[in-house]
């Protein structure tokens, strides 16, 4: 099971897009680096009352192991752990500073326009457009904000029909 839009409320998330310019974008989780998988999941889930909705999934192109949790509550905040998967993983540098908080995330309908107007932000590309594992296929791109803040984007599912 893959983290998709179609689980989350519309109406909350409706109340919560924006358009900063010509596409929507939401926020849809919340990356977090750890060291040992399964410890954090057992943490989240013991301690916070969170539960898998995904994962753990490995994703060989992006070097990390993810699992997503939430309370499933409808409008509540989506977590994603994210672990090393082998050498050179772009997450072992975090997890050395011992930094947890790694990205926010954005779902955005149109991932062209919205590369578009971050770059002309100031904001620079780190890597992207590829296609994620943990979101089917779906196209994802790394960008640092003029703040040094790891953000990342993630294209909306095709509506069906």
């Amino acid at each position: 099971m893959n983290v998709e839009s179609s689980n989350l409320d519309p109406k909350v998330h409706l109340l919560a897009s924006f358009d900063p310019g010509g596409f929507r974008m939401r926020v849809h989780h919340l990356g977090v680096a750890v060291e040992n998988m399964e410890l954090a999941v057992r943490t989240y889930c013991k301690t916070l009352g969170m539960r898998i909705l995904s994962g753990p999934i490995d994703d060989p192109l992006q070097r990390v192991r993810v699992c997503f949790l939430g309370t499933t509550l409808p409008g509540d905040a989506v977590v994603e752990l994210i672990s090393s998967l082998g050498d050179q993983s772009p997450i072992d540098k975090y997890l050395r500073k011992e930094i947890g908080a790694y990205h926010l995330c954005y779902e955005v309908d149109d991932l062209h326009a919205a590369l578009i107007h971050m770059r002309s932000e100031g904001c620079l590309l780190v890597s992207g457009p590829v296609p994620a594992t943990a979101f089917d296929g779906r196209q994802i791109a790394w960008l640092y904000l003029p703040t040094r803040h790891l953000v990342e984007l993630v294209e909306m599912p095709k509506q069906k029909g």
